[in-house]
């Protein structure tokens, strides 16, 4: 009988631990100085920072969260950093024009709401939560300048956002520049070992391993997560463009979104956001290839996202809820009704779709009529400026999920 030794049986555990922790990502950057890492047997110091610029959190934020969750499990020290400072900078990433700043207190309110979210993920027993501000505001003006003088115009000039901006001739505030220095900061104070972030923020993840260098630190491993397609299939997932799934949602809600998604994009929110093993998500599509249909795949997966984030019972009343409002194709037999007034006695549709809390705007709502989204009384909306008279009872249906009976009065 072969016994393997002890190097070996570290080199099996550590490519295993490899494996789960690419899961799903876009790139790592440096593979062999993470594997030195997890060879040295210590527990990584693992960060990810957040800017609590808005209060709802969405699938597509998860994403970095789930991997948080799976390095957690592997043992290592979380570090989930609320950047309370950069908040007040603004993120330029994406961006074609200076983000206005928020305020100390909104960026405190935010941060509040945000804690309480990510804990449906997180363990909050083996997270530490560190705030940028800690060190930063003991940096001070001198600090500030010592760490501009790390990096130069043209580097930062090669970032897409700048660069674009630049050639536009496009305005770019001084204190931009400050958000990448001030993120890779955040790493050297931390002393992270590994550090995750979405594709976009590789420029920012970068700049903290130069400064680690530069503060004679051993430089960070950086892992990229891929930008989650919204209900769509096509667009990042986003509020604005009401192609997403919020974590906050009722159980219905979230469950019925889920399976309103295609067949082929299943197949990556289950990769991102499942904790079912490889190995499980094999066997799934093996099923599916001989078969079987992805509905029930689709199912299990929709019942673990709402379990997560609410409860087992809620996923089980999720699935029954949706058995019996959308595979038979009716309307719920029980919608409250929504009484609006109107001095005129009539009320533009798209108005009455915000009002009614179907969608957020009434530019969604006159986007979901263009895309044939709408149906009024059952029957298809094609009339973006169709008027509800009062005194009549209507049913609108936004989507396959949303409804409501409305009544306008005088």
């Amino acid at each position: 009988m072969e016994f393997l030794t002890g190097s070996v049986v570290m080199d099996i555990a550590v490519q295993e631990a490899l494996q789960t922790i690419k899961r799903g990502c876009d790139e790592l950057i440096v593979e062999q100085e993470l594997i030195e890492k997890l060879k040295s047997g210590r527990h990584l110091r693992v960060k990810a920072g957040f800017d609590p610029t808005a209060p709802d959190l969405h699938l597509g934020h998860t994403v970095l969260l789930n991997k948080l969750r799976q390095l957690q499990e592997m043992g290592h020290h979380i570090l989930f950093l609320i950047g309370d400072f950069t908040g007040m900078i603004g993120d330029p990433t994406g961006k074609n024009a200076t983000r206005p700043p928020l305020t100390r207190e909104q960026v405190l309110d935010n941060a509040r709401s945000y804690r309480e979210q990510v804990f449906k993920i997180l363990d909050p027993e083996l997270t530490e939560v560190v705030f940028n501000s800690t060190w930063m505001d003991q940096l001070g003006a001198s600090g500030m300048i010592r760490l501009a003088a790390q990096h130069t115009v043209a580097r930062m000039l090669e970032r897409d956002d700048f660069n674009k901006r630049y050639k536009n001739n496009q305005s770019i505030a001084i204190h931009e520049f400050m958000y990448p220095l001030v993120q890779g900061y955040d790493s050297v104070a931390l002393k992270a070992d590994l550090e995750l972030g979405g594709t976009d923020q590789k420029f920012n993840l970068l700049m903290g391993r130069e400064l680690q260098k530069s503060y004679g630190q051993s430089p960070q491993c950086i892992l990229t997560m891929p930008l989650l397609e919204g209900l769509d299939g096509v667009n990042k997932m986003s509020k604005s463009l009401g192609n997403y799934i919020g974590i906050t949602e009722p159980p219905n809600e979230i469950f019925g979104k889920l399976m309103s998604i295609s067949d082929t994009l299943m197949w990556r929110y289950i990769e991102l956001l499942s904790s079912a093993s490889l190995a499980q998500i094999r066997q799934w599509k093996e099923e599916v290839a001989a078969g079987t249909n992805p509905r029930q795949v689709k199912v299990a997966f929709a019942q673990e996202m709402v379990t997560r984030f609410h409860d087992a019972a809620a996923a089980e009343w999720a699935l029954q809820d949706f058995e019996n409002r959308f595979r038979q194709n009716g309307v719920p037999d029980e919608l409250e009704m929504t009484c609006l007034s109107s001095t005129e006695g009539a009320l533009p549709i798209a108005q009455v779709m915000k009002m009614s809390g179907l969608t957020a705007s009434t530019s969604e709502a006159m986007r979901m009529i263009e895309q044939g989204g709408v149906k009024l009384n059952g029957e298809k909306l094609v009339d973006r400026a169709m008027m509800l008279s009062a005194g009549t009872e209507w049913v609108l249906q936004v989507g396959k999920r949303k409804f409501s009976k409305i009544m306008i009065s005088k």
